[in-house]
């Protein structure tokens, strides 16, 4: 199985997902946590609200990235009904990494794989359009998960097609196309896809987070020139 160390091992090789590369210069770490005392008083019901948050330091810093999210206990799923769960609990913890950038921006393949699935997943908060990557690394199978894209970037997929590493692969989509996000990527590592095709849950219940912490490992690997600390809001 796919593990963060091994990941690491190879992360020289890795391109980037994005063009320039994320880094301590242009990159800020975005706390989407009850943690984060600006979060209090935004409305999360209305994408124009996170979006200007987000944007706006990007703006007002000058700033190309914004990044986060991996394994966070996030207050923004209280918005969708989609995260909602059995009696008081709901949806929170976040199982990848999100990259914050102006729709349309173009996202690059970081290493050789195979077109798994795709499939645009519709629903009010979630994915929108989706491609999930296979690939193999040291004989290890695995997949990357590239969500909240738009539509046009589903329309050159087929299903076993092969794409090599630093090839375009998609684009960012915007809202209402998106999920009804702010611009971003939702970029998960996945080690097991348990038998799913075009979709994987990209938050948890706090109660199994250790189960997904496994099956998705942190995709740190794939930011190495970015460290987490710098320039956060």
């Amino acid at each position: 199985m796919i593990t963060e160390k091994k990941l690491a091992a190879h992360q020289a090789e890795f391109h980037p997902l994005f063009l320039p590369d994320l880094d301590q210069d242009n990159t800020f770490f975005l706390d989407l946590t009850s943690g984060n005392p600006d979060l209090e008083n935004l409305d999360y019901s209305h994408t124009h609200s996170l979006g200007a948050y987000v944007f706006n330091n990007l703006r007002e810093k000058n700033l190309l990235y914004a990044y986060g999210g991996y394994m966070e206990d996030r207050e923004v799923y209280r918005r969708s009904p989609l995260f909602a769960g059995q009696a008081e609990e709901a949806r929170s913890i976040h199982l990848g990494t999100d990259i914050w950038a102006p729709a349309g921006t173009p996202v690059y393949l970081p290493l050789n794989g195979v077109v798994h699935s795709f499939q645009d997943n519709s629903r009010y908060g979630d994915y929108g359009p989706t491609i999930i990557m296979e690939h193999d690394l040291d004989g290890h199978a695995f997949y990357t998960l590239y969500g909240h894209l738009d539509q046009e970037s589903l329309t050159k997929m087929k299903e076993g097609m092969m794409m090599h590493q630093g090839s375009m692969l998609c684009s960012l989509g915007d809202a209402p196309d998106n999920g009804d996000w702010p611009p971003h990527l939702h970029f998960q590592v996945i080690a097991d896809m348990q038998g799913m095709k075009g979709d994987f849950p990209g938050v948890a219940f706090a109660k199994d987070k250790e189960h997904y912490r496994k099956i998705c490992p942190d995709p740190a690997a794939f930011f190495k020139k970015l460290q987490r600390t710098v320039n956060i809001i």
